[in-house]
């Protein structure tokens, strides 16, 4: 790998600062006076341009990466060490390098993954193919092809191969460029093959991703006979089911046999799943606590308690809350969970209670007859002494996030851990105020990672700021920003690893 960037002297400092102080441009020429034949030659132009530009990308990336060697990291054996899943695809680099170019770039980790790995390929291992973009010989779609097949090649076996097809790489097709780099490669080491089949097996992986309204796509990357046996076995159901007269379009009832074979594959009553029942209740929504209808009759009175946030959750609201969910006749699936979460009209959380916790607080505190009460009985759970956190936390914290609170994650809150934001250690409450859900991945990445910065706001608010400066912000849903950013791909599930403490 490239040796890290020196330090620039005042002069260059001060000509990159203001080098990068002028917005981005590029030459255009008027669209609208050029022939056929001008606008064909500014299309080739714009091709090399963009060339240029991905391989000073590459540049950048291979830069930032020599500024995070592996020997920040915790070393094996010790907390924070990584296990198991894939770390940084640049040798001698830091774990946590993906998870920072993700923030920089606004992208998830596994394309920020791929980006560094290109980078590396070409740079490092293919430096003549690099150098052809950078020249703007080559376009970068198919420099990426060259990364591609030849990753899992030998350094003797690249050398060979890129001397070989380089020189006419530009003139093909990525079909026609793959083909020739693969038979390439095979005459020079025949075990070049089943090195790609192994790569390929490790990347196997089932994922989905919406298409219309309502509906997703499931895809199953698999060993060419597993897929066939399955494809074999869907079509057959589907086939069955038309022959017994459903005449449905055939890939309508294909996706019912995939389904059906996959969640009932017994044929029977199937496995035994049960549901955890949020109910979302906007505050404002529910009764005045300073209305007779509200408060059961009588004469108004003093508050006597602090509100929450200004807004207090009375004995009024809980019976008003207790009467709708009666009405609506709902209960606890079998085996499962109730849960009432009480929201602001923006829908940040105020409380969370169960049917049972509301039921007994509907009484209210006792001040007398005829005195309507409007003393808070439902708050956010206290903080607590120690570093083990309560049950009412647990429930109120993923309730309140629902995911990862990492830029960009979109892990479910329950396969999240409940990280101290502020370190137990470095005199840290354990106050929802300063308690979040973080996956796995992400709390040994702020608990292990040097220079990342992480701050809850009292609303709920995560800022997070990576060694490089950048800053991105994530907000409990409910929480609205006029200038929130647009949500990010959810990257695909990590492998589970034991806490990082």
């Amino acid at each position: 790998m490239s040796a890290a960037v020196t330090e620039p002297s005042p002069v260059e400092g001060s000509l990159v600062g203001l080098l990068q102080a002028c917005p981005p441009s590029v030459q255009r020429l008027p669209v609208g006076v050029l022939s056929d034949s001008e606008i064909a030659a500014e299309l080739e132009r714009v091709q090399a341009r963009r060339a240029m530009d991905c391989a000073y990308e590459a540049e950048l990336l291979m830069a930032l990466a020599a500024n995070r060697p592996d020997s920040e990291d915790p070393p094996p054996g010790h907390p924070g060490a990584r296990r198991r899943g894939p770390g940084s695809p640049i040798p001698g680099t830091s774990d946590f390098l993906p998870q920072e170019l993700a923030m920089v770039l606004n992208c998830s980790p596994v394309f920020a993954a791929g980006l560094l790995s290109d980078a590396y390929q070409l740079m490092e291992r293919m430096p003549a193919v690099w150098h052809a973009c950078g020249e703007g010989g080559l376009d970068w779609f198919r420099a990426r092809v060259f990364a591609d097949v030849l990753g899992v090649a030998s350094d003797e076996v690249v050398a060979v191969v890129v001397a070989a097809v380089l020189p006419a790489a530009s003139g093909l097709s990525s079909g026609q460029l793959r083909r020739r780099l693969v038979a390439a490669a095979l005459a020079a080491d025949e075990e070049f093959a089943e090195q790609r089949r192994q790569e390929a097996q490790r990347r196997a992986d089932v994922r989905t991703r919406p298409t219309a309204e309502g509906m997703s796509a499931l895809t199953s990357d698999l060993p060419s006979p597993v897929a066939a046996a399955m494809w074999s076995v869907i079509d057959s159901a589907a086939q069955l089911a038309r022959t017994g007269g459903d005449d449905r379009p055939i890939g309508v009832l294909r996706a019912e046999a995939h389904a059906a074979l996959v969640l009932n594959p017994g044929g029977t009553a199937g496995a035994g799943f049960t549901g955890y029942v949020t109910v979302l209740a906007p505050l404002p929504a529910l009764a005045d606590p300073g209305t007779a209808a509200g408060a059961g009759g009588g004469a108004s009175g003093p508050e006597c308690g602090p509100s929450v946030a200004g807004q207090p959750v009375t004995a009024a609201h809980v019976r008003e809350l207790l009467a709708q969910i009666g009405a609506l006749g709902l209960q606890a699936p079998p085996g499962g969970s109730l849960a009432v979460a009480i929201t602001d009209e923006h829908g940040a959380l105020l409380a969370t209670a169960t049917p049972a916790e509301l039921a007994r607080l509907a009484a209210g505190p006792d001040h007398g007859a005829q005195v309507v009460c409007c003393c808070p009985v439902l708050t956010m759970p206290a903080e607590v002494a120690g570093y083990d956190r309560t049950a009412a936390q647990e429930r109120f914290i993923r309730l309140r996030d629902r995911t990862c609170r990492h830029p960009g994650c979109s892990q479910p809150a329950g396969r999240t851990d409940l990280d101290h934001v502020v370190a137990y250690d470095c005199g840290g409450r354990t106050a929802c105020d300063n308690l979040c859900c973080l996956c796995r991945t992400h709390h040994r990445l702020k608990t292990f990672a040097r220079g990342w910065r992480f701050q809850l706001l009292p609303d709920g608010t995560l800022r997070v700021t990576t060694p490089s400066g950048i800053t991105r912000t994530t907000r409990p849903p409910g929480l609205r920003d006029p200038h929130d950013q647009l949500a990010l791909p959810a990257p695909p599930r990590e492998p589970e690893e034991p806490p990082p403490f």
